[in-house]
């Protein structure tokens, strides 16, 4: 037996009960293979692993949670430099399925004509042919995640006239932006807090919708944008807008981690993969594979998740203690159950999942603000109706006064 004493990663302190769940808390400590392979100097996107994150538990989970079920709104990761958040999203393709993606311009998939022929004839109309005539209109690839530059302009974000093919060809046509190519992938949004206004209003108002429009002149264009919406701030940097904090469904904290065992696997993990990457990842294909299977069964598992009625009203009545206004939040929590609940093989929310998932989306939800503003409103409206009774109580004796007198005063005809 050996004398070392056992890696405690300081993850889950209680036995998982699913395959994704022990995926999530205990595989990432397994060995790294130290095989040399050859380095053709190719460039390739070789993300680091999912499964070989250290610690992190909460921004991990979350991540995992929002693949699961996008209804969750995504994720806003907040901490300092370093702490390994961008590291973190960009490892999510490795565990993300397939998706179908449309190999027409006008983006349109078999489903969209299916459901309504005749719109579609209108909508996508080369498409359309393409599908009527028998020609496959898409093909299934792996998630991508789409990151989004500091230096982007309104246009690249929500799509616009494509000057190139206007100048070269003498024909106007719009060109899909980010939004459109993020469709059914990840969407990155790095210092999320340093970008224009009005590229976060379009990207938070897209990711709500599912779709959005764009509009040049005579010309409109329709795009989806169904994506996993993931971002990240330093705070040190400055702050959200309240309204675009409110469009995230879950947030997590990100601080370096403090136990030198786990801090030393990490320099240990990060040393092995940027010496010899292909390596490195070989070691965690099996968990990442593993991973993957599991995310596509809780997927599948999802639609069929119930919560009870006692559930709900323990989360409604949480919500209203913390005196949080935002109906979001209510959603967001509860949809995150249902992933969590998803990702453990089960068919029914229980408040151990309410547990497991509250802090995520409801933590930066209360206003302080907000709670004094209402509390002002409210002495200041007790002020008006005390106000009003007083002046209707003081008025009734002096309006009999007036009266008596009347009745008592002689008449001059009479006279």
């Amino acid at each position: 037996m050996s004398d070392k004493p056992e890696l405690d990663l300081g993850l889950a302190r209680r036995k998982p009960r699913s395959a994704l769940l022990d995926l999530l808390y205990q595989r990432s400590a397994q060995s790294i293979l130290a095989e040399e392979s050859n380095d053709q100097g190719l460039a390739e996107h070789r993300p680091f692993p999912f499964m070989a994150l250290v610690g992190q538990d909460e921004m991990r989970l979350a991540l995992m949670l929002a693949v699961i079920n996008p209804a969750v709104s995504g994720v806003l990761l907040i901490g300092p430099r370093g702490t390994g958040k961008t590291t973190a999203v960009r490892s999510l393709t490795g565990i993300l399925p397939a998706v179908e993606v449309s190999d027409c311009e006008e983006g349109a998939l078999p489903a969209d004509i299916e459901a309504n022929p005749q719109l579609a004839e209108a909508l996508f109309p080369d498409c359309y042919e393409k599908y009527k005539a028998g020609a496959l209109i898409s093909h299934y690839e792996s998630v991508k995640l789409v990151e989004l530059p500091l230096t982007a302009r309104l246009e690249d974000v929500v799509g616009g006239i494509n000057e190139r093919v206007a100048v070269q060809k003498n024909k106007i046509r719009l060109e899909r932006g980010l939004l459109a190519r993020a469709d059914n992938n990840i969407l990155y949004v790095d210092e999320v807090n340093l970008l224009d206004n009005s590229i976060i209003d379009a990207i938070l108002d897209a990711a709500a919708a599912g779709t959005y429009s764009v509009r040049r002149g005579p010309m409109v264009g329709t795009y989806r944008s169904r994506f996993v919406l993931v971002g990240s701030m330093n705070p040190e940097e400055g702050g959200l807008r309240p309204q675009i904090m409110d469009r995230f469904g879950l947030r997590v904290g990100v601080r370096g981690l403090f136990d030198p065992i786990q801090r030393q696997e990490v320099y240990r993990r990060m040393q092995a993969y940027r010496v010899n990457p292909s390596t490195f990842i070989q070691g965690w294909e099996i968990a990442t594979a593993e991973a993957l299977e599991e995310v596509q069964l809780a997927r599948e598992r999802l639609p069929k998740i119930d919560i009870p009625a006692e559930v709900l009203a323990t989360g409604f009545e949480l919500v209203k203690r913390l005196d949080i206004d935002s109906h979001r939040a209510d959603y967001v929590m509860f949809e995150a159950a249902r992933a969590y609940t998803a990702a453990d093989d089960r068919a029914t929310v229980t408040i151990d999942d309410l547990r497991a998932v509250a802090h995520l989306a409801l933590r930066q939800r209360r206003s302080a603000y907000m709670v004094q503003y209402f509390e002002e409103q409210i002495k200041e409206d007790e002020s008006i109706h005390t106000t009003l009774e007083t002046i209707i109580k003081s008025a009734k004796p002096a309006a009999r006064r007036r009266a008596g007198t009347s009745r008592r005063r002689p008449d001059p005809a009479v006279d």
